[in-house]
């Protein structure tokens, strides 16, 4: 069964979730998608931002309520990364929100050392992965993308990997590489989604953001636009290149210790 990935690439209000999520809804619902799956950007509610003391928001606050009427209205899962502070920890939590109203959850493994995310964060340690119209999908976040172990599709145990990401310009090439190495690498699909515009702490981001096919072209890169796009990725494509080219059963063995 096909299916359908919208993107949203996007500019982000600076540490304001109710103007984000305005403006969101505004755009799905300009767009109106007829999809299976919308992917927002990373901190889609603040940008990146290591001011959680004040940002957080609980496990299940308003956000999580927001996406989920987001999913219920457009009848398609939504996901994508926010604040959450959960005990005495803080997380780039990502929220995968299906129409009636489940979840599931996934905290960013990599946290990005140069901007001191590890010093205001807690990095998660457990993969995910969900399933939606008899696709397996493995979301990760940004600087994830940097670390193909974590990624590895071992026994094709998934057929979409997708990224969130605030990833700035200055590193555009190595976000358009990676992207498109972990398709081939792990024979399937990749999404990328990315922010544009300019952050609270003045640095701009170029979008970039992406879909490759198992072989490595891209069936969609939007530029440093904003806008709303939606992609059909083919199981029955992935299934007959997996067939044709099955490199999955040469692949190393490992175990994470």
């Amino acid at each position: 069964m096909d299916l359908s990935v919208t993107i949203v690439q996007t500019e982000l209000y600076w540490q304001d979730a109710t103007a984000n999520r305005r403006m969101l809804q505004e755009k799905l619902a300009a767009a109106a998608p007829k999809t299976d799956l919308i992917i927002l950007p990373e901190m889609f509610t603040t940008g990146f931002s290591m001011n959680a003391a004040e940002l957080a928001e609980e496990p299940e606050g308003e956000t999580l309520r927001w996406l989920q009427q987001m999913a219920q209205q457009h009848h398609a899962v939504v996901t994508g990364s926010i604040i959450v502070k959960e005990g005495d920890n803080y997380y780039n939590r990502l929220l995968w929100v299906r129409p009636d109203g489940r979840y599931e959850k996934y905290d960013k493994k990599h946290l990005f050392r140069m901007a001191k995310e590890h010093h205001t964060y807690t990095s998660g340690n457990e993969q995910l992965v969900v399933e939606l119209k008899g696709w397996k999908i493995r979301p990760l976040v940004c600087y994830d993308l940097r670390f193909p172990v974590w990624s590895r599709n071992t026994s094709n145990s998934y057929d979409l990997l997708l990224y969130v990401a605030n990833w700035p310009k200055a590193r555009n090439h190595a976000w358009r590489t990676l992207l498109q190495a972990r398709a081939i690498e792990n024979l399937a699909y990749v999404a990328g989604v990315n922010r544009v515009g300019t952050d609270g702490n003045n640095h701009p981001y170029s979008g970039n953001s992406a879909i490759i096919d198992p072989k490595g072209i891209q069936l969609l890169e939007v530029n440093e636009e904003e806008g709303v796009h939606t992609v059909t990725l083919s199981k029955q494509e992935l299934e007959a290149f997996r067939e044709a080219f099955p490199a999955h059963l040469d692949a190393d063995g490992f175990e994470f210790i």
